[in-house]
């Protein structure tokens, strides 16, 4: 049998947390900054957390259990 490959973008977006959480990069991050406003990019410097409904599907895509 071969073996089972982690998903390559997966890997690069996502990171376990001691805890167990998975966080990742929020997005809206990388150009066009002036016309958003200091609350709204101090607050996309922040880890978004992957919520209840999308882990299972992340912890797959890394080869995780769950």
């Amino acid at each position: 049998m071969p073996k089972v490959k982690t998903n390559s973008s997966a890997k690069k977006r996502f990171k376990v947390t001691g805890s167990g959480e998975i966080t990742y990069q929020k997005s809206f991050k990388r150009h066009i900054l002036t016309k958003k406003s200091n609350k709204r990019k101090r607050n996309l410097r922040k880890k978004g957390v992957v919520g209840s409904a999308n882990k299972d599907f992340v912890l797959r895509l890394l080869r995780l259990k769950g």
